[in-house]
């Protein structure tokens, strides 16, 4: 079983499954895996918990609690390097919060924190018996099997996270995997928003007028940007032809995130090309009824999501 050493990092491999070929998936396969996978990471970020374990450390509520908390497995990083890694927050926003956690709580008391958090926070919007059943421990090892084969170049948070150790429990198992695999493609799609040029504000703008990402006001107060940033970056993708004088995206804007949704799965192919066709719909199944759960269970507040 892979999460029965708490001590032992997921181990990484070249990306071909150990064949020294790559599997032939279809192209967007990676990517539905990675939407089913992720919610499983990220709803820790919408839970009380996360606020309350942290805090408990003496961290102030808020953003000090998500850099902290998220930037972690770096290590007692300063604000640029997070500014880096994040490439969508205001650095004098981050600078207000980075180091200064770091005195407050070591990073390895965060760490310790954040595992609290997936825990309560899973078994409240899951429950116990989901956290027992089959399903969690197979979505687990079909999990890890993909995040272990990701790729370390030029992906600073994947990797590490990736020398952090993997829980025992399988739904903890679960949350450390969907970690990497969050990051893992986080980081490749910076590399295509960079090749796109798209900068982070832009790149966030541009994401809200799907209307599939949380609000600007959302946006702002996470990120640490004024109205009068907001709309002058969205003055700028006017420009550019990528937005109209609305708000909503243009053919070329929609043209432009189609091409950065494709490079970023060609970047973020090698875990599912490990995996292979049929591992991989799987998995895409069992976390997909899971995030199913964690939204019918009001992980995701409604009210933080939508253009404008």
């Amino acid at each position: 079983m892979l999460f029965t050493d708490s001590a032992r990092p997921v181990p990484m491999s070249t990306g071909t499954g150990g064949s020294g070929r790559a599997h032939s998936l279809e192209p967007t396969a990676g990517r539905r895996c990675h939407d089913a996978v992720a919610p499983l990471h990220s709803c820790v970020y919408f839970a009380p918990e996360q606020q309350d374990e942290l805090a408990a450390l003496g961290l102030e509520r808020g953003p000090m609690v998500y850099y902290a908390g998220r930037a972690a497995p770096l290590g007692m990083v300063d604000a640029g390097t997070v500014t880096a890694t994040f490439y969508n927050f205001d650095h004098e926003h981050v600078r207000r919060y980075i180091p200064a956690a770091w005195r407050i709580a070591t990073p390895e008391a965060v760490l310790e924190a954040r595992l609290r958090v997936a825990d309560r926070t899973l078994r409240r919007l899951l429950g116990a018996e989901a956290l027992a059943s089959k399903e969690m421990a197979e979505a687990a090892e079909l999990a890890l099997r993909a995040a272990k084969a990701g790729r370390r170049e030029a992906r600073p948070l994947y990797s590490a996270n990736a020398d952090l150790p993997v829980p025992d429990e399988p739904h903890l198992a679960l949350w450390h995997a969907a970690t990497l695999l969050r990051e893992h493609r986080g980081d490749g799609h910076l590399a295509a928003l960079m090749v796109a040029d798209l900068p982070g504000l832009e790149a966030l703008v541009l994401h809200n007028a799907t209307g599939r990402a949380p609000t600007s006001a959302v946006f702002m107060q996470t990120r640490g940007w004024s109205a009068e940033e907001w709309a002058a970056a969205g003055g700028r993708l006017r420009e550019r032809g990528l937005l109209d004088e609305a708000g909503d995206l243009t053919g070329a804007g929609a043209a432009l995130r189609g091409e950065v949704e494709a490079l970023t799965d060609r970047l973020d192919a090698a875990p599912y090309d490990h995996l292979g066709p049929a591992a991989t719909a799987r998995l895409t199944e069992l976390a997909g009824a899971f995030t199913a759960s964690l939204r019918a269970a009001g992980a995701f507040p409604a009210a933080v999501f939508g253009k404008g």
